[in-house]
């Protein structure tokens, strides 16, 4: 049973402000447990206004995989001194008691994000509150079939963050699986306007067009027969490669369009070129159909 991680903890101890009193405590002897990140900031201090704030969301969004300590540099000079703070903001994670890494200065939220991430994966926790582990558990449903488990899994992750890009395309697969492409869609269109370039959004677009060119997909054995027949028939041999697909041989498919690219790529406005592109973003981006591919029509084009 795959538990979600809850909303993000609103526990006081998760971020607080630490004097010189207890700075020990609460830094050093509490990153014996879990990492704790300290900024060193000052009320005077402009930038520290923005990064205080910024880092204070990434480190709750860690689900309590981190703890964040705030420290006034103005009332801990002793603190500041000893770890040598000669500019502010100054930001320093411990873990084991010791400095792990760090920055100075503001940094692009993305960063703040990616610190963050780096922290707790030194110290072998997850930052995504078992998200993660929801993913590959529903992505492995996907896998062996079980389509309709795996997309209440994606639901739940969504509940939990609603801009996961990674399980609004594993929704949109798994309807795919199910055949309710009007579902996949009406999910795909639903997506937040901010992550409907995401990588992960990108490829359940490709999917659910290759999806859809599937059902009117011909019989592979007399589209063969009639490439055999009239090789330079580019539609009949599109439309073999569209069959191919649609019967799970993408490799296949792939050679066939890129036939058409080598005997004419400017056929029908360049489609062979473009299904070809489909059917990479569809593929994961290591995935040898892909790898090959793109090689292949990399020597073609500039042949």
């Amino acid at each position: 049973m795959i538990e979600l991680g809850a909303a993000p903890q609103a526990d006081a101890t998760l971020i607080e402000d630490v004097t010189e009193a207890d700075f020990m405590a609460k830094v050093v002897e509490a990153s014996r447990t879990v990492p704790v990140i300290v900024d060193f900031w000052a009320p005077w201090c402009g930038p520290c206004k923005t990064l205080g704030p910024q880092l204070e969301a990434a480190v709750t969004a860690a689900k309590g995989a981190v703890r964040m300590a705030k420290v006034n540099v103005d009332e801990a000079q002793s603190i500041a001194g000893q770890l040598q703070i000669q500019s502010i903001p100054t930001v320093y994670a411990f873990w084991q008691g010791q400095p792990i890494d760090g920055f100075q200065g503001a940094v692009p939220e993305s960063e703040l994000k990616a610190f963050v991430d780096r922290v707790v994966q030194a110290s072998g926790g997850d930052a995504s509150g078992g998200l993660d582990e929801a993913m590959a558990a529903a992505e492995e449903m996907l896998e062996q079939g079980a389509a309709a488990d795996a997309a209440q899994i994606f639901g739940a992750i969504l509940g939990e963050e609603p801009n996961h890009a990674g399980a609004y395309g594993g929704m949109v697969r798994a309807h795919i699986a199910t055949g309710d492409l009007e579902q996949a869609e009406a999910v795909l269109n639903g997506a937040p306007a901010e992550i409907s370039s995401a990588p992960e959004l990108e490829a359940a677009h490709a999917q659910l067009e290759l999806a859809k060119q599937a059902q009117n997909a011909g019989p592979v054995t007399e589209l063969r027969a009639q490439v055999e027949k009239t090789p330079d028939d580019h539609q009949a041999r599109f439309d073999l490669a569209q069959a191919l697909y649609a019967g799970g041989d993408a490799d296949a498919a792939v050679t066939e369009l890129l036939e058409i690219f080598r005997r004419d790529r400017e056929w029908n406005d360049g489609a062979a070129k473009a299904q070809l592109f489909t059917i990479f973003e569809a593929l994961k981006p290591n995935d040898p159909v892909v790898l090959n591919g793109r090689r292949k029509l990399s020597s073609l084009i500039f042949a």
